[in-house]
C-alpha cells in the first residue's frame, strides 16, 4: 500500500484524498455524540466517537444532564480515548488541566495571554511553540459554562488543510515540511529566557506511525517564517485556505459539551460575559493521539 503523504506517490494520495473529502462532515451536528456518562463510556459510544474522528480527526460529545463543572468528565473521558500524557504547562491547574476563563483586571500573569481574556483567538494548533519531542498531538476541551454571547470555535481538520494546499501546489507542502519553516522566537521574562527559540516544520509525518501532524499559528507577531520565495508563497496560500475553507465547522459549546481531537486547527470568537454566564472551559493538551479501545466499560 502506498503512502498518501509521500509527495512522489500521487496514486496513493489521490485515493486517500478522495476518501477523506467524501467522508468529511459538512455540518457540525454530524460531529456530536450524546453520552450517558463520559466518565464511563459504553462500547457503542466509543464506536460513535471513533467514527467521527475517523472522518474529521475530532468529535464533540454532549452530556448536559451531568454537572458541567465536574473536571473528572474531560479527564476520565480523555483517558478512555488514549489521551494520558498531559502537558503540565505553567498556567495549568494542579491536575494538569487548564481553566480557560477571563483572568480579570487584577494584573495576573494569566491576563497577559489571549486565551485568558475576552479577545478572539486566530487560527492555530495548540502548542505550536513546543519542541518537536513535546508535540501536542491530542486535545480535550470541556465547557463548564458558556459565555453570555460569542465564544464560538471554528474548527478545521489539519488533514483537509493539507489536502487543499497540496492540490494547489505540492511544492508548498514540501516547503512547509522543512525543519526551519517556522520559528518561534525565544520568550523572555525578568529572569532571562522563559522559553528558548523553537524552529520546526508546519506539516510533519510521524516516522513510526505515519500520521500527519501540524504546527501552525496565523499570528503575525512573535513568529518568523523561512525567508525564501516558495515558503513565503506557501504561508500566504495556506493562510487563505484556512480562513476561507468550505470545510470549516463552527461550534458553540454549551455546558456539558466538549471537543476531543487530534489537535486540529481552531479559533475562538470574542465573547462577553455576565455574572450568570462567565465563560469557563477546561482544556487538556496531550502528547498522545486519540486511540480507541475495542470495547467500552
Amino acid at each position: 500500500m502506498g503512502n498518501p503523504f509521500d509527495l512522489a506517490d500521487d496514486t496513493a494520495y489521490r485515493a486517500w484524498r478522495d476518501t477523506r473529502l467524501a467522508a468529511y462532515p459538512r455540518s457540525v451536528d454530524e460531529l456530536i455524540v450524546p453520552l450517558a456518562d463520559p466518565r464511563h463510556l459504553t462500547s457503542g459510544e466509543i464506536a460513535a466517537l471513533e467514527s467521527r474522528c475517523a472522518r474529521a480527526n475530532m468529535a464533540i460529545y454532549s452530556a448536559p444532564h451531568l454537572p458541567a463543572a465536574d473536571k473528572a468528565i474531560p479527564k476520565q473521558l480523555a483517558q478512555q480515548l488514549g489521551l494520558i500524557h498531559l502537558e503540565g504547562n505553567y498556567l495549568a491547574d494542579e491536575d494538569g488541566l487548564s481553566s480557560i476563563t477571563p483572568a480579570g483586571d487584577e494584573g495576573s500573569v494569566k491576563g497577559e495571554y489571549i486565551p485568558y481574556t475576552h479577545k478572539p483567538i486566530n487560527w492555530h494548533t495548540d502548542g505550536y511553540y513546543n519542541a518537536l519531542d513535546r508535540r501536542i498531538l491530542g486535545m480535550a476541551l470541556h465547557c463548564a459554562q458558556d459565555a453570555e454571547s460569542g465564544g464560538e470555535n471554528a474548527l478545521l481538520d489539519h488533514e483537509i488543510a493539507y489536502i487543499q494546499l497540496r492540490d494547489i501546489n505540492p511544492d508548498y507542502v514540501a516547503a512547509l515540511m522543512q525543519p526551519d519553516a517556522m520559528t518561534i522566537p525565544a520568550r523572555m521574562d525578568e529572569d532571562n529566557i522563559a522559553r528558548p527559540e523553537q524552529s520546526g516544520p508546519v506539516f510533519a509525518i510521524d516516522p513510526e506511525q505515519g500520521f500527519l501532524s501540524m504546527r501552525y499559528t496565523a499570528r503575525t507577531r512573535s513568529i518568523v517564517w523561512k525567508n525564501d520565495t516558495v515558503t513565503q508563497a506557501a504561508v500566504k496560500t495556506l493562510a487563505g485556505i484556512i480562513t476561507g475553507s468550505e470545510y470549516i465547522l463552527t461550534a458553540r459549546l454549551r455546558p456539558g459539551m466538549g471537543l476531543v481531537c487530534n489537535n486540529v486547527l481552531h479559533t475562538r470568537n470574542a465573547f462577553s460575559d455576565s455574572p450568570g454566564h462567565r465563560r469557563l472551559l477546561y482544556r487538556g493538551r496531550y502528547y498522545d493521539r486519540l486511540s480507541f479501545p475495542t470495547s467500552g466499560q
